[in-house]
């Protein structure tokens, strides 16, 4: 008797319906809550991407455009910053490389970029040397951004790479004019 009543509670409870939609709602959900952080991850990194090249861009033609006067490291590095707009604590995450190369002896600059580590207090620049006129310079500048969400979605993947940040590299290849 008592087996029979078992037998008729377990058929009622896989009769009703009333819990479904919380169920699909616990399996999808989470789904698309990381879908959605990802996707504001990766938009704020692309416009932070793309704020740093323009940055790199106009600075670059005040630096192949003066007048000859050599420009300082902290002094090109406020120009991108000024113009940049969109990165916190830009004169402290940014990092500037500039490279004299010879056309005829082309000898590659180290792929790696020079960030800024943020473990050191004092940042000592690899690499920054002021051009002539005709020669051929590359500008490259290394900035570190914690991800917004880091334990969530992209910004986990983003954390593997260097720890707690990311990096954005932006690179470019120009050639003095003459003053």
């Amino acid at each position: 008797m008592m087996f029979l009543r078992l037998i008729a509670r377990l058929r009622r409870f896989r009769r009703r319906e009333d819990g479904n939609p919380t169920v699909e709602f616990v399996l999808i959900f989470p789904i698309f809550m990381v879908l959605m952080v990802s996707a504001f991850e990766s938009g704020l990194l692309m416009v932070r991407q793309m704020m740093l090249e323009r940055g790199l861009d106009l600075s670059v033609r005040a630096v192949r455009l003066g007048t000859g006067d050599m420009i300082e490291n902290d002094e090109l590095r406020r120009m991108i910053c000024n113009t940049t707009g969109i990165i916190p604590d830009c004169m402290s995450q940014v990092k500037v490389e500039m490279i004299r190369l010879d056309p005829r002896a082309f000898d590659r600059p180290d792929p790696a970029p020079d960030c800024v580590n943020r473990d050191e207090a004092a940042q000592v620049n690899r690499t920054f040397q002021n051009g002539q006129n005709h020669e051929l310079m590359v500008l490259r500048v290394c900035a570190l951004f914690d991800p917004i969400f880091p334990n969530f979605g992209l910004g986990v993947r983003l954390k593997e790479q260097r720890g707690d940040h990311y990096a954005l590299v932006s690179t470019s290849v120009f050639v003095m004019e003459p003053g």
